[in-house]
């Protein structure tokens, strides 16, 4: 089984941002954190806040002074730029940069750049493969967060040590039994003929099965149909105080 990878933030600037990095980060599993000459030193007391819980990643987070020092013991190490900046290197979507982790021998490290300028091509050029998620061309902005949480939902697919849980399903009533959804349908048709819903009678025919496939498509359960019937009668009712007298 593959070890966990790195996160490593190059210049961040932000403590706030260190911090919700460290909470996209725990989601999905992940804990080891590292910093390359953070912009206003470390730790940062505004980073706590906005992690929101995920101390344990604060706590471990190791400091480095260069990129090189931070990533000198992995074998992998992918840089997350939305530009090539000049280096040729294999261009991964997230989910590809998942995969192959999965499998990888020996450590792996995600390196993202500082806020508001993203890496440096040195930064890149040090690093063995370039994560681009695709984007809207018109805006492709990511903060520091989503950049994060991205890679780290698509590594946790491919991760059974990542111990996560789907959440559990709410419980959910089973579908209403025919004979029920058949008494709605006989209701509402019953209430419409009156009003001269289906004529054209040439078209009465194509109606009566639209409204049936309309019916029937949902997968209606007996709480909603009877509560729909509901409706409709009291939609039949003469409302109150109406009682057409002069």
């Amino acid at each position: 089984m593959s070890q966990s990878p790195v996160i490593v933030l190059v210049r961040p600037q932000l403590g706030e941002n260190i911090g919700k990095a460290a909470r996209a980060m725990l989601n999905f599993g992940l804990t080891r954190m590292r910093l390359v000459a953070p912009r206003d030193g470390w730790p940062n007391p505004s980073a706590g806040p906005a992690a929101a819980g995920a101390d344990i990643v604060l706590a471990q987070a190791e400091v480095y002074d260069t990129l090189a020092e931070a990533v000198a013991d992995c074998a992998h190490v992918y840089a997350t730029t939305v530009r090539k900046r000049g280096v040729t290197k294999p261009v991964l979507t997230p989910e590809e940069a998942a995969k192959e982790t999965a499998t990888a021998v020996g450590g792996t490290a995600f390196v993202f750049g500082p806020e508001r300028s993203g890496l440096e091509t040195d930064d890149v050029a040090l690093c063995r493969s370039i994560i681009t998620v695709p984007i809207n061309p018109e805006f492709g902005s990511l903060n520091l967060a989503q950049a994060v949480i991205l890679c780290a939902y698509e590594w946790s697919k491919h991760a059974p040590q990542a111990g996560l849980t789907q959440p559990p399903a709410e419980d959910l009533l089973p579908p209403a039994p025919q004979e029920e959804l058949e008494g709605l349908i006989a209701q509402i048709t019953e209430h419409l003929e009156p009003r001269d819903y289906f004529k054209p009678a040439g078209r009465a025919h194509a109606t009566r099965l639209t409204l049936r496939n309309m019916l029937t498509k949902p997968a209606w359960n007996h709480l909603e149909v009877r509560t729909m019937r509901g409706v409709i009668t009291a939609l039949m009712r003469t409302p109150r105080g109406d009682t057409n007298e002069k």
